[in-house]
């Protein structure tokens, strides 16, 4: 049982790794993807991605997508991957910590990353147990999963919350937060309005021209 959980590398075909559902980092063709290319280019992919195998034997990426579109763009046909046995919670709890870690992410990654990780977190309290069969919730001094998020987060209990808000509000409108057009903190006061009300609003602002 130990041994089939330890990891292996392996050098999988990129047409058998399949993106991570709803992931909400955005892979982009930019000026730093160009520079990743020519790195693989010229050194090959030095740091593995991670990919968990799933029932019907394809592999579903959780950290690396980046370096598979580099891959791609690049012109090879496979990368070096380490295939972890994870379940659907932890492979999302290493998805978005590790995209966490980027230089710059954008407002609407960070917001749906956090709830994705936050439900989870919330799922694994609500079913796995400790010893004396207490929920894991109670092992950490009655923190709520919302208060052990922001400890292992860059951004505070209060600071998620209001990340978590921006979910609610229309693509439209969460566009122009990432582009810069909405400041933080007033689209997280539109997030409360019902989404008849935001179109209205986006409406209104002439779609920001």
């Amino acid at each position: 049982r130990d041994a089939a959980k330890r990891d292996v590398v392996l050098d999988l075909p990129l047409d058998q790794i399949g993106d991570f559902p709803n992931h909400p980092f955005k892979v982009r063709q930019d000026e730093a993807m160009m520079e990743m290319m020519e790195s693989v280019q010229l050194h090959g992919v030095l740091v593995p991605g991670l990919v968990r195998q799933l029932a019907d034997g394809s592999y579903q990426m959780v950290s690396g997508h980046r370096r598979k579109l580099a891959s791609r763009l690049a012109g090879l046909d496979t990368l070096p991957c380490i295939v972890r046995d994870l379940t659907d919670d932890e492979a999302v709890i290493i998805m978005v910590d590790s995209n966490l870690q980027r230089d710059r992410v954008l407002p609407s990654e960070k917001a749906f990353a956090y709830k994705m990780k936050l439900d989870a977190m919330r799922r694994q309290q609500g079913e796995r147990t400790d010893l004396t069969s207490a929920p894991v919730g109670q092992k950490f001094d009655g923190k709520t999963s919302r208060e052990l998020l922001a400890i292992e987060s860059p951004d505070s209990h209060s600071q998620i919350q209001r990340y978590i808000r921006l979910t609610n509000l229309i693509p439209e409108i969460l566009d122009m937060v990432d582009d810069g057009r909405i400041a933080f903190r007033p689209a997280v006061e539109l997030s409360y309005l019902a989404e008849k009300e935001q179109r209205i609003l986006y409406d209104a602002m002439g779609h920001a021209d």
